[in-house]
């Protein structure tokens, strides 16, 4: 059985000391690798990507982040989990990865997947690595196994994770009053603007919102920019299929992540009850950070 193979090869690598290195990207051949062998490989950094040609014998990477202060909690308290999204190439061929938890193996990406973003979280005491097993072909040629991955520590409360992540029923919750303001002063992007569109991906199970920006509050990267007539700045959000988001009337306050370039909705509530929510948390100076509101 692969899985019980690539463990034990887990632990061999290791006791033998493999190659090891920090870095946020790797790319290597299994070409140098010798039948049955493990490198190891350690990745530091909140996002990066790997590529492994011609998969041969197998890769563990060890996940230690160095967080950049904003993914951190609030007052030097350290995260209380950590959450790891991988996205593989619409070319993944020649290996499967696993998520190794405290040696037990979890299948993530079996061989030719879906090019659907995969999720999961871990407490910081906890050990866990990804472990790339290369799969037996008499041609490993034209193999290429190669995926993105992100490390944060806690997103909110409640993150905003693709359908086939973590929280799949959470993910549609409307966000309470907390989540919206805590939302307004940590999240990647903060739009304020109205819904033009609404299309569905079955196959990736995501549905993509065309939002007109009236007001562009905060946002990391250039999601939102102007098009070729004269006119507010558009953009696409992206929210789990099953949660059912219609086009409809009226402004609201677009708020959420970047995950791997794409923006993922976590909060967008209409925007005179976020001025009212926000107008009561500042009267009693509950507010955590400070808004411009019209």
């Amino acid at each position: 059985m692969w899985a019980l193979r690539a463990l034990c090869l887990a632990g061999l690598g290791a006791a033998l000391g493999g190659a090891s290195a920090d870095q946020c990207g790797w790319r290597g051949s299994g070409l140098s690798q010798e039948a049955g062998s493990v490198e190891q490989l350690s990745l530091h950094c909140a996002e990066g990507s790997l590529e492994w040609l011609y998969p041969t014998g197998a890769l563990r990477l060890r996940l230690a982040p160095r967080l950049p202060p904003a993914a951190a909690a609030t007052k030097g308290r350290s995260p209380r989990h950590i959450t790891a999204c991988v996205k593989p190439a619409g070319t993944f061929r020649g290996a499967q990865l696993y998520l190794e938890r405290e040696g037990v193996l979890e299948l993530l990406l079996p061989e030719a997947p879906r090019p659907r973003v995969r999720c999961f979280s871990w407490l910081p005491r906890e050990k866990v690595a990804l472990f790339l097993q290369a799969t037996p072909h008499r041609d490993i040629s034209r193999r290429i196994a190669a995926f993105r991955y992100e490390l944060r520590g806690d997103w909110l409360a409640r993150p905003a994770l693709p359908a086939a992540s973590l929280t799949g029923e959470g993910a549609c919750r409307p966000c309470n009053d907390t989540e919206i303001l805590m939302a307004i002063c940590t999240s990647d992007f903060v739009i304020r603007g109205s819904i033009r569109s609404v299309s569905n991906d079955a196959e990736l199970q995501e549905s993509v919102i065309g939002v007109s920006a009236a007001r562009i509050h905060r946002q990391k990267f250039p999601l939102f920019q102007v098009g070729g007539r004269p006119g507010r700045p558009v953009g696409s959000i992206r929210t789990p299929l099953h949660c059912g988001v219609k086009p409809g009337p009226g402004t609201f306050l677009f708020m959420g992540w970047l995950h791997f370039g794409e923006a993922w909705l976590s909060c967008a509530p209409r925007y005179r009850d976020f001025q009212r929510i926000y107008e009561g948390a500042r009267r009693t100076r509950q507010n955590p950070c400070e808004f411009p509101v019209d």
